[in-house]
C-alpha cells in the first residue's frame, strides 16, 4: 500500500526539510559560495536564452514591482543608485552618458520633437 504523505504523524513536510536544509547550507557556506553558484547559475541561464527570454522575465519583474511600490519606494531607490553612481564616476563619465543619451534621442526624434520640448520647457518658467 502506498504512504500517504498528506498525513501528520511527525513526518516534516517537504517545506520544512527545504528551509531546514537552506538553513543548514547558510551556517556551513560563506559569501564566496554564494556568488560562485550565482555566477555559474547566471552563465547557464545565459547559454540557454535569449534577449527575449530577459526582455520578458525583466517586464514581469517590473510589473510586479510596480504593483507593489508607490512612488516614494522609486524615489528612494533612484537616489541611493544615484548617489552610489555619483561616488563610483567621475565627470566624464556623465560627459559620455550624456552624449550617448543625445546622440540615440537625435536618431529617433525630429525637429517638431525638439520644438515641442523647447517651447514646455520655456512655459514651465512663466
Amino acid at each position: 500500500m502506498a504512504k500517504n504523505n498528506n498525513n501528520n504523524n511527525d513526518k516534516m513536510s517537504r517545506e520544512e526539510r527545504g528551509r531546514m536544509g537552506g538553513e543548514a547550507t547558510s551556517r556551513n557556506h560563506d559569501k564566496d559560495f554564494y556568488q560562485e553558484i550565482g555566477q555559474k547559475g547566471g552563465e547557464a541561464t545565459s547559454e540557454n536564452h535569449d534577449k527575449d527570454f530577459y526582455q520578458e522575465i525583466g517586464q514581469k519583474g517590473g510589473e510586479a514591482t510596480a504593483e507593489n511600490h508607490d512612488s516614494e519606494f522609486y524615489q528612494e531607490i533612484g537616489q541611493k543608485g544615484g548617489e552610489a553612481t555619483a561616488e563610483n564616476h567621475d565627470k566624464e563619465f556623465y560627459q559620455e552618458i550624456g552624449r550617448k543619451g543625445g546622440e540615440a534621442t537625435s536618431e529617433n526624434h525630429d525637429r517638431d520633437f525638439y520644438e515641442e520640448i523647447g517651447r514646455k520647457g520655456g512655459n514651465s518658467n512663466d
